[in-house]
């Protein structure tokens, strides 16, 4: 067997995403970063350069002027990820689709074409769109609810790899001396009818050349933890300690295995991280103060703080009465997850509106924060203890993201705990995941059953 060794991914937000309202201010960060398909181009290339395994786009499409600035204007992700795959050649692309106000068929071939433009580095996070005004853009009053959300995430997910079956690998024999094109007996409709959705198939477009292109999710909800468990290969997820981070690993690697069938290695769990390099540990914690203190104000954070329940607007409350409960009814369709926590932390410390808002700016000291042996020190702990597979670096101050590549990663090579060279150059090999089998070949190997 080869040795376990653990995955990069980097995070791009472009001009800064939640909690970086003031990123772009940065003289080293382009104010436009997040429409500039070069200033993705470079980024990726500098982490295929030093081998990471994806860079990661997320996405929503619901903003108001109280948005971060990179939500406020932003390349789609397929359209900017199909640029990426154009300069680069072994990393994997990894962008988001909601599952809520796409249909299955045209994910099916966006995602394939990607993943054909690519020569096979294409990754689908699958996500149930969390703010609820999103609904208003695509024609509906209210948003899905939370068992509607994930009931359709769920069998849209399936629909799409069928679709991605709907070729067998030698459907297309392009023989010029017989004059066939297609061996029709190898093309199959799908006709699928289910609670959901109803698409007849087949998908316009041979198999990928991943088989399926890798699906990632991220929830935290039960929801949301059993989609993961069932349908995803990856999963970005955000602890703050390793306790955190273990509890949630062996929580998700054992609903697969539990209520699912799966096996365990056929996910892997990426946190979302910053990371923070000194030349001493001391100096790395005032960066990071530095940078919180700086990168979001309060008022910032005041009126941003509505997304989790649904945009709600907290500046008409009294800064220093107890945190409005009430509010929780607007989080129901919105991210309802994250909206109970901060209402039961609130109830619990008895804390004001503006100490809830103040504690979202004050977090606790990042777990990589340090001199680069410092963070490499952790990193590893963290993957030795079976409490990450890898982890999402977010690119945010340029000298940050250059000082982690040009001195945590060399560390981590060294030691043999992250790669040094490519292992492929599809995402699938790269992340030690399975290609799985067409169900309409009589394989014996077939990852996936006959049906949806």
């Amino acid at each position: 067997m080869t040795k376990r060794q653990l995955k990069l991914g980097l995070v791009l937000t472009g001009a800064g995403g939640p909690g970086n309202h003031n990123l772009w201010l940065d003289p080293a960060v382009p104010a436009d970063a997040s429409v500039d398909i070069e200033w993705y181009i470079a980024h990726a290339q500098k982490a295929e350069a030093a081998k990471f395994d994806l860079v990661f786009i997320v996405d929503s499409q619901f903003i108001t002027p109280d948005s971060p600035p990179h939500y406020l204007s932003r390349l789609e992700p397929l359209t900017l990820l199909s640029g990426v795959a154009t300069r680069t050649n072994s990393i994997g692309l990894v962008g988001t689709l909601t599952t809520s106000y796409n249909s299955p068929y045209n994910v099916a071939r966006r995602f394939g074409s990607l993943d054909h433009i690519s020569g096979g580095r294409a990754g689908w996070n699958v996500v149930t769109s969390g703010d609820a005004g999103t609904a208003g853009n695509y024609g509906r009053d209210e948003h899905y609810d939370y068992d509607t959300r994930y009931g359709r995430a769920s069998e849209h997910v399936k629909v799409v790899q069928a679709l991605w079956d709907s070729y067998e690998t030698d459907a297309l024999p392009r023989d010029r001396g017989t004059g066939q094109f297609l061996d029709p007996g190898k093309l199959h409709a799908l006709n699928h009818r289910g609670e959901h959705f109803s698409v007849a198939g087949p998908l316009n477009l041979e198999r990928p050349p991943q088989g399926h292109p890798v699906v990632f999710q991220a929830g935290d909800s039960t929801q949301g933890r059993d989609l993961g468990a069932e349908v995803g290969e990856g999963i970005f997820t955000h602890a703050a300690t390793l306790t955190q981070a273990k509890a949630f690993y062996d929580d998700i690697k054992g609903r697969a295995v539990r209520t699912f069938g799966r096996r365990p290695e056929g996910l892997v769990i990426l946190p979302g991280v910053g990371v923070i390099v000194g030349d001493t540990d001391e100096e790395a914690r005032e960066l990071e103060r530095h940078y919180r203190s700086t990168d979001h104000s309060f008022d910032q954070a005041l009126a941003e703080f509505g997304r989790s329940f649904g945009w709600h607007d907290f500046r008409q409350y009294d800064l220093d009465a107890p945190f409005p409960q009430e509010t929780l009814v607007f989080a129901e369709n919105s991210f309802r997850t994250g909206a109970q926590r901060i209402a039961a932390l609130a109830a619990e410390q008895r804390l004001t509106l503006r100490q809830v808002v103040q504690n979202s700016l004050q977090r606790a000291p990042g777990a990589f924060v340090g001199t680069a042996e410092t963070v490499a020190d952790r990193l590893q702990e963290w993957f030795e203890a079976y409490g990450v597979d890898g982890y999402n670096i977010h690119a945010a101050h340029p000298a940050q993201l250059d000082r982690f590549i040009d001195e945590v990663v060399p560390i981590l090579v060294d030691r043999g705990v992250f790669r040094s060279e490519y292992e492929s150059d599809t995402l699938r090999g790269n992340l030690g995941l399975p290609v799985p089998g067409n169900r309409y070949e009589a394989r014996a190997d077939a990852a996936v059953p006959v049906g949806v």
